[in-house]
Order: structure tokens, then sequence, then C-alpha cells
């Protein structure tokens, strides 16, 4: 951005700080939330991910916030959503009509569906961008919620004279892998045997030999993109026969690299992950072994007045190769453990305020049992929302609970407790050619839909990229974590029947 709109654009954050206090306590106040769901990431990662433009229906999470009756809200999306679709979250907002919600709804759509993120697409759109403006009902009272907070997302901020409750940008640099470990190491937060602020594959493979050299019964490293997603940035690296004490061991795993690197994302080359890699950097760190393995992680907030919160654990179900690929997730972690993450993620979040960093973020660890102890290695630190924020403000806007991180326990105002699992990854052959409205249908018939009255249920979500790619995503809450598990169970069993009629 220009300096001059670079000033503006804090000007814009200095100013929602004065309107937080205005009216984010106040259920009735006249606000308006600009949603812009968009994954802005690089193109060509973002082209890795199956069904991509369907994960901005991950934030029709928000619409719950028409439960306050003075609140207006505009939601965009690469391509329009089913009406259908909408209509499934708005019958579940308590206490306001359809109708009443859909006057303070408004939906607009870019009509495009190629591997460019939403943002993108709606800065090249400046009719789009005039009606947005033109469509806000209270323009001091605005600010603009989105996925990731990138300089596409500060620009259009700038268009549209409104801020962005999120992380500014020129502090992104804090959420890369390279960025975490030093945070972490900062802390004197266990992390694991690596090293950061690689450039190229030399760097690669020299980090690589020093890590089996301090290691030399280490089995494979993982070798990961600063600004990778979802695992999506990942690579994996087995030593094999590869000997601590070969003299010229960097050479020979840099001979190794272009057919023994295991990328992660699918159908991404050596080459395209390499060219990435040299672009934005990266690190290079140990794979932790351990019998007994979690992936837990610990989501936070820091509001405009600077005041830091800890907002849920989980336990974080990860697939792909060697586990690197975020699948679902169990709400709240396990007691054994979430007081001691949790712990750790508040001294992160305070160290990040200290930074400026405002907004949600998560921070994921890597948790072995030895000997009956939990050791919690840092991994990364998301300076966005990511596979756990919309599961848990979906149930957050249904129960008007809160997160106790202290007990471990999420907390209705009546004192009854809720669990979740939750999963992005719903994926079967047999499911494509079903239509949003064929899913809705079979929940009904089958008793599968959230049931506001024993605050318990089943929420799909990603729901337009059912017919096309047979995927679809899940919140499944009930009283205890195992009747979370069986409902998900229940459902998958129903949908495989129901796709085989």
């Amino acid at each position: 951005m220009d300096p001059i709109s670079d000033t503006e654009f804090k000007l814009l954050q200095q100013q929602f700080t004065e309107t937080y206090k205005d009216i984010f306590q106040n259920k009735l106040a006249e606000k308006t939330v600009v949603i812009v769901p968009s994954l802005t990431l690089d193109a060509e990662m973002l082209n890795t991910i199956k069904g991509s433009v369907h994960y901005e229906e991950r934030l029709l999470c928000m619409l719950m916030l028409l439960r306050m009756p003075r609140t207006q809200v505009i939601f965009i999306t690469s391509v329009p959503i089913d009406p259908c679709i909408i209509d499934y979250y708005l019958h579940l907002l308590p206490g306001i009509t359809g109708q009443h919600a859909r006057e303070r709804l408004k939906l607009f759509a870019c009509y495009d569906a190629s591997h460019v993120s939403l943002t993108e697409k709606i800065l090249k759109r400046p009719r789009l961008i005039k009606r947005i403006r033109e469509s806000i009902r209270y323009p001091n009272m605005t600010h603009m919620s989105c996925f990731n907070v990138t300089d596409f997302e500060k620009q259009l901020a700038v268009l549209l004279s409104i801020p962005i409750y999120g992380c500014d940008p020129d502090l992104l640099y804090l959420g890369t892998k390279t960025g975490s470990r030093r945070i972490f190491k900062k802390l004197g937060i266990l992390v694991p045997n690596g090293f950061e602020d690689l450039k190229n594959e030399m760097d690669i493979a020299l980090s690589l030999a020093r890590i089996k050299v301090n290691n030399p019964t280490l089995k494979k490293a993982v070798v990961k993109i600063n600004d990778g997603f979802s695992g999506e940035g990942n690579a994996i690296f087995r030593y094999g026969n590869l000997s601590a004490e070969h003299p010229l061991l960097a050479n020979e795993i840099l001979a190794c690299l272009p057919t023994g690197l295991n990328i992660v994302a699918a159908n991404v080359s050596y080459h395209v992950f390499l060219s990435k890699f040299c672009t934005l950097g990266g690190i290079v760190e140990e794979f932790i072994e351990g019998e007994i393995k979690e992936s837990p992680s610990v989501q936070c907030r820091i509001n405009p007045l600077g005041i830091t919160d800890i907002i849920s654990t989980h336990d974080q179900l990860l697939g792909g190769e060697s586990g690197q690929v975020f699948i679902g997730a169990t709400f709240p972690a396990s007691k054994e453990y979430t007081l001691e993450i949790a712990a750790a993620g508040e001294k992160i979040a305070e160290a990040l305020r200290l930074e400026g960093v405002k907004g949600r973020f998560g921070i994921d660890f890597l948790s072995i049992r030895e000997a009956g102890i939990w050791k919690h290695y840092a991994i990364e630190i998301n300076l966005r929302k990511g596979g756990t924020t919309h599961p848990f403000l979906m149930l957050q806007f249904l129960t008007e609970g809160e997160f106790n991180w202290k007990k471990g326990e999420f907390q209705m105002p009546g004192g009854q407790t809720r669990y979740y699992f939750a999963s992005d990854n719903v994926v079967n052959e047999k499911y494509k050619g079903l239509s949003p409205q064929d899913l809705i249908d079979i929940a009904m018939c089958n008793g599968l839909q959230y049931d506001g009255a024993r605050q318990e249920g089943v929420m799909f979500h990603m729901i337009g990229a059912l017919s096309q790619y047979g995927k679809l995503g899940m919140v499944c809450i009930a009283k205890t974590e195992q009747e979370a598990k069986d409902y998900f169970n229940k459902t998958i069993l129903i949908l495989d029947t129901a796709a085989e009629e």
C-alpha cells in the first residue's frame, strides 16, 4: 500500500477502539459487520485445496450475529450461496424470525469460482465495492471480519472506509513458522529441535544434516514453508539408511531431496514446493515420535482494547502424510492437559499483545505422554481464524455459553456443559450429486438437525461443496465427548446409506 493509504488504515483501526467500547457489549447497538471469508493465500497453494471456494461458507456461522436485532450483516462470497443454505442457518437464530433476520442480511457474490482469493476478486470489481459501500446502514459503527488479513484486505478496508477486526498485516511475520519458533524460544517454551529462517535448498539440506547429527536415531524430519495452510505447506523427509556419521551428509541429503521429500499437498511437484520455499522461506524441525501423541491447540483473542482471552482448546485430528493435515477436532481438549496448554497459550498471547497483535489466532502444540507425564511442544502460531474457529463460534452463538479454560469446560447459562466433534473433511465419492436440498432433507428425516430445545445435534457447513466434490463439514454438539462422536458416526452411516439409494 502507498503511505497515504497505510496512514488511513491505521487511523481506521484507531477509531475502531472507540467504536468497540460503544457497541460490543451492547446487543441492541446498531452496527454493521462486513464478512469477507477469503482464504487469502498463495494462489498455487490455494489450488491444492479441494473445493477451496466453498471454504468461504465456513464463516456462515457468523450469520448468527443476526440474533442481535439491530445488527446488519453483509456477507460476500466468490459464488452465490444456495438460498436453502442461508435458510438453514437463519432457522437456527434464537428469538429472531427469519424475515426479521433477512431484512438485515445483504449477500453479494463475485460470480467467480477461480483459484484467486475472494478479496482479490472483490478488488477487481469497483462496481461491487460501490454497491457494498452503499449498502452499509451504519457507516460509523461498521467493521470487517475476515478469515485472514493481508495487504489485500487492508486495501479493501480503506476502499470501504471501515476497520478490520484482525491482525495488521505488518505483524504477520510473527505468525510464520519462523516467527512462531522465535517467539516460543524467546519465552522458553519447548519446541522441536530444528532451524528457522531458512531460504533455499542448501539451507534445507544443511539443517536436515545438523538435526540428524544432533539426534543420530532420528528417522524423519519436517520441512515447512513459512506461510502454509492446514499442513499443505509441509513435506516429510525420511533419512532411511543415511548415517549421522557420513562425512558429506548434507551433500547426500541434497542429492536425495528431489525424489525423497514427500510433499503433503496433492499434485505439488518438488520444483513448485522448492520455489515457494525460496520465495517465502521456512523451517526444518524434527518429526516428534511417540506412542501416545496428541495435537492440541489453543484459540486466543486480543480485542481492540488490548484485553487477552483464552477462547477455547481443542484436540486436533490430523491425517495425510505423517499426520500433517488438519481433518477435525474435539472440543474441549483433554482435561489431562488443557490447563497446561491454555496457560502456555496465555503466555504466548501476552507476548503477541505487546507486539500489537489484535483479533483471533490459534497456537498449535504437539503433546507426547512419557512415563505418565505430558510434554508439550509448541509448533506454530496462526494469526487468523482457523479450522477450529467456526465450530466454536457456532456453539457459542447457539448456546450463549462460555469456555472456562481453568476448568476446561464449556458452561452454558444454566450450568450445563457441552462438547463437540467437528470436521471440515467429510469426503466420500458416493456423496457427489447430493444437492444442498438433498442433504437438508436427509438430516430432517433422520433427526440429525440441531435441536435448540435440547441444545445438541448436528450442524453442517461447506454444504455447497457436496454435489461437486462429495465433501462437507460437520459440528456435532452433545452433552459428552462420546455422545458428540456418536452423533458424527451416526450421521456418516445415514449419509452413506442415503447416497446409495
